[in-house]
């Protein structure tokens, strides 16, 4: 992954540039707010270097469980200035830029390729109703775009477009910007495997493939192709080991240690839930100050923390049965 040097307003900052070899854990960041709703800078540093210290390869920020629709187009340049200005070039930065309006996407990610990004995350519009309405939205993004690496987000969950292995190889062979997956189709293991056959049927570039869902199907999906993960489970440091030992060749390790997780991996996933959960967990680890979501957004309530207490509690006591071999963080790695 090259690096080059960015300069805006007055700083140097050395950068990253995303490319098809992409891979490891891109954490997806939360953004903490303060109780009555504002954006919690101090925590918003305080955070960053808390998925630096475990070892992610990459941060991606203004996703949607970042809750970027409920920031302000001020807020949300104000977030990735921040948190670029911090990780100061020790990692790749992915800014998610969807928005229903093309000028408000490229204003966004034009402003972030500015301030350092890598690349820059985008998913259909939801006025894309067909397969060949999303190739055509994709090209026309990545010609306002120029040269800004792509990561194509497939949720069909939120996006309610399916897109087949086929047009996504289309878009490959099209859109040469276009160098990374973020798969998050759910069910989509077998989905994954269709990527990865019918590009290397049709002699397309392989991309990188990083997954999402809360990492739920994190070992399967390494198996099955994956270069690691892009999601936000608030323990990061597992998501960085399972796919250190996957890669390693030691499969039966990486399972035993996601294992452990699974039940707080579950926990976090559950719809209109889960953004609670994991950002209690944070405040809990010291990364933020406030559990806050910002409005409409769930709370926990009083059983909510005992639950997830007693979670936490077993979480401590099975990693005491797991052995986890010492190793430098991702980072480091590849720096």
């Amino acid at each position: 992954m090259g690096r080059i040097t960015q300069f805006h307003e007055g700083f140097v900052a050395v950068s990253h540039r995303l490319t098809e070899d992409a891979s490891g854990v891109f954490i997806i960041s939360a953004t903490p707010f303060t109780d009555d709703g504002r954006v919690d800078t101090a925590s918003l540093d305080s955070l960053t270097d808390y998925y630096l210290s475990h070892g992610v390869s990459g941060i991606t920020i203004l996703g949607v469980m970042g809750e970027a629709p409920k920031l302000t187009a001020d807020e949300s340049v104000a977030v990735l200035s921040q948190v670029l200005k911090r990780v100061d070039g020790r990692v790749p930065v992915v800014v998610g830029v969807t928005n229903p309006g093309l000028d408000n996407l490229a204003k966004l990610a034009h402003t972030a390729m500015d301030h350092g990004a890598a690349g820059v995350m985008v998913a259909p519009s939801a006025a894309q109703k067909t397969e060949s309405g999303v190739v055509t939205y994709m090209k026309t993004v990545a010609d306002r775009l120029g040269d800004t690496p792509l990561v194509f987000q497939d949720f069909p969950l939120t996006t309610n477009m399916p897109v087949s292995a086929d047009v996504f190889t289309q878009m490959v062979q099209e859109i040469p910007q276009l160098v990374m997956l973020k798969h998050e189709d759910w069910p989509g293991l077998t989905k994954l495997s269709a990527v990865r056959s019918t590009a290397a049927a049709a002699g397309a570039r392989r991309v990188s493939i990083l997954c999402g869902n809360g990492g739920t199907y994190l070992p399967q999906e390494l198996a099955r192709g994956a270069d690691g993960a892009m999601t936000g489970f608030a323990y990061p440091e597992m998501l960085v080991n399972v796919v250190r030992l996957f890669h390693a060749g030691e499969t039966d390790a990486a399972e035993d240690l996601f294992d452990a997780y699974l039940p707080l991996v579950r926990h976090e996933q559950m719809p209109g839930f889960g953004l609670a959960v994991r950002k209690e967990i944070l405040r809990r680890r010291g990364a933020i100050a406030s559990a806050a979501v910002r409005a409409l957004g769930p709370k926990l309530d009083a059983t909510g923390h005992e639950e997830l207490t007693r979670l936490m509690t077993r979480l401590e006591r099975a990693l005491e049965r797991v052995a986890l071999p010492e190793t430098p963080p991702m980072h480091a790695l590849a720096s």
